[in-house]
């Protein structure tokens, strides 16, 4: 909205005569007639130039005031100055999402080192195959992040029956794509990945639970391959979601 004019903020002459009607003159004492014409003349203008009343001197200062408020009509609003160079809160929460994407990827750091420490087990000469494969199948167990339905403990599986996410995966893509719109690409690509992940430990966990070790090494070490594969398939996803 363009500021009043200024004729309507500064009172009109009518108005100040109303409200301060002036008073005439009175010609200052004791004039000396015998002064010269050039110096009544001077005399005359500094009279003129000072107010008489102190009605007339509030009357000045009152003007002066509502000119010196004149510059302030001109400036814009508030939140015209916010909106040039100051980023929004959804970018600053996206920012603060990159910034903590190292904690954020943590889990599926965690579950990679477990897979591969499965697989140096099953791919190394261990003297005690039945030692190796318990301790294996706790590496899995860990690694898969209550993502395999048939693992979940009783407690887990009444917190998945109530509504509760468990899956710790499913958590961090909730997470990483809480910005985004629920038919981003982004985010419909890293669901595939992440049910692709939850596939391939389901296939981990059956082969590692109904094989022998001592003859069906190769075959539990393909199966982890496969699974560190999608578990790196899933991470690229939840990163493209924090666009890093």
């Amino acid at each position: 909205m363009s500021p009043p004019p200024i004729s309507t903020l500064i009172p009109s002459t009518t108005i100040l005569t109303a409200v301060l009607p002036p008073k005439s003159l009175k010609s200052p004492p004791h004039s000396d007639s015998n002064q010269p014409p050039h110096s009544q003349s001077q005399s005359s203008s500094r009279f003129s130039l000072i107010p008489t009343t102190r009605r007339e001197a509030a009357a000045g200062v009152i003007l002066t005031s509502i000119v010196s408020l004149i510059p302030f009509l001109h400036q814009p609003p508030v939140a015209t100055a916010f909106s040039f160079g100051i980023s929004g809160p959804k970018d600053w929460l996206r920012e603060q999402k990159k910034k903590a994407s190292k904690y954020l990827l943590a889990p599926i750091d965690a579950s990679r080192n477990s897979l591969k420490a499965a697989y140096l087990i099953i791919t190394g000469s261990g003297t005690s195959p039945e030692k190796d494969l318990e301790e294996v199948q706790r590496l899995l167990i860990s690694a898969s992040r209550d993502c395999i339905p048939q693992e979940r403990n009783s407690i887990v599986t009444f917190q998945s029956n109530t509504g509760v996410e468990v899956c710790t995966f499913k958590l961090v893509l909730k997470n990483a794509a809480s910005l985004l719109d629920d038919k981003d690409p982004k985010l419909v690509d890293a669901e595939a990945k992440l049910s692709d992940l939850e596939r391939s430990f389901s296939s981990l966990n059956n082969v590692a639970n109904g094989t022998q070790l001592v003859s069906d090494r190769q075959k539990v070490a393909d199966a982890l391959m496969d699974t560190i594969s999608s578990l790196n398939n899933f991470e690229q996803g939840v990163k493209d979601c924090l666009e890093i």
